[in-house]
């Protein structure tokens, strides 16, 4: 099998499909936020903030994981945050030669100083779009419902998304614990979203079971899955999702921090990848698991030992995936291949 340096990687093109915008600010850009709008943060300087929000060993859960969020959407309160934190994301992004990004966050979580839901969403919109006009990369914007929130405040997001369909706003997401808090309490915002010609996707089977799987997909008609980690719990449901070919938004890194697997080689991607489900890679959160999409492949081809067929596999999946129409799919797609076959893949 071959062995893929850092390097190499970084330079194919690659397409992300599950990257959340607050847990992905760069640490400096937090620092300079707070000073500027008066936050207090729980550490001073850089490193101590840094190694503050990372993740560790000792992370026990994923609502252990969570707890940094709470310091970083602290900063992403007003309109120029928001819009400086999404540029600067999909700038990370262009720089690893990341050509399609989608870009989640909950618009629910960024009105402590009053802004509307509008105003967050043209927010983010103005940064993504900044960067598109100076990088070569497209960026969709997913908004997520959370859980553990009423299923009234899901449906004023739901109409949020419908304002802003095909002006930055691709698809509409659940996110947040998944125990206690099923998805098919919100299916009304689903069924308003799915009537009007919207994608889905849904976190589920990463700190709970298939079950969450099958109502993200039963329930709530999920185009796409949010890890699915747990799937190969439930045979049954698994050749449901093989069969249909629903995407599995794979964080592998982020599921080993949070318990969710008990290491890397544990992780269901490889197995996932053989029977043909349509797997991808993704960061999740590329500050709190201190990764890159870069990262993510390499650890993927290190620990499974992948030829250079199931990479392009990977990578090809991914821009199959992406919340575009089927030309802008199909056109990105196709770019991709022949820069994957002029690169030797």
């Amino acid at each position: 099998m071959a062995e893929f340096t850092y390097e190499f990687l970084k330079s194919l093109p690659k397409a992300e499909l599950h990257c959340h915008l607050d847990g992905s600010v760069r640490v400096k850009t937090i620092l300079e936020l707070a000073h500027k709008h008066h936050v207090e943060l729980p550490r001073a300087n850089y490193d101590e903030l840094k190694s503050y929000l990372e993740v560790g060993d000792g992370c026990k859960d994923l609502l252990d994981y969570l707890k940094a969020f709470s310091v970083t959407n602290s900063v992403l309160q007003t309109i120029d945050a928001l819009t400086r934190a999404a540029f600067e994301l999909s700038e990370d992004a262009a720089e690893e030669n990341i050509r399609v990004l989608e870009i989640r966050f909950s618009p629910l979580l960024h009105t402590e100083k009053g802004l509307t839901l509008p105003e967050i969403v043209e927010a983010v919109i103005e940064g993504k779009t900044t960067a598109e006009k100076k990088y070569n990369i497209k960026v969709g914007l997913i908004l997520c419902g959370i859980r553990s929130m009423s299923p009234e405040r899901s449906m004023d997001l739901a109409q949020v998304a419908i304002k802003y369909k095909n002006k930055g706003v691709v698809a509409y997401d659940l996110a947040g614990p998944e125990e206690n808090y099923p998805a098919k309490d919100h299916k009304e915002a689903f069924f308003t979203i799915i009537n009007n010609n919207i994608n889905t996707t849904v976190h589920a089977g990463e700190a709970y079971g298939p079950e969450s799987i099958h109502q993200a997909i039963h329930y709530t008609r999920a185009n796409r899955i949010g890890h699915g980690t747990r799937l190969r719990e439930d045979p049954e449901l698994l050749n449901f999702v093989n069969d249909h070919r629903i995407p599995l938004e794979m964080c592998v890194n982020c599921n080993v921090q949070t318990n969710t697997v008990a290491s890397l080689t544990d992780h269901p991607i490889k197995e996932y990848l053989d029977l043909g489900i349509r797997v991808t890679i993704n960061t999740d959160n590329r500050l709190i698991s201190q990764t890159t999409l870069t990262n993510e492949y390499k650890t993927v081809c290190d620990t499974f030992n992948l030829s250079q067929k199931e990479l392009k596999k990977l990578i090809l999946n991914g821009f199959k995936s992406v919340f575009l129409s089927y030309k802008e799919c199909r056109d990105v797609y196709e770019k991709a291949e022949e820069e994957l076959v002029n690169l030797g893949l």
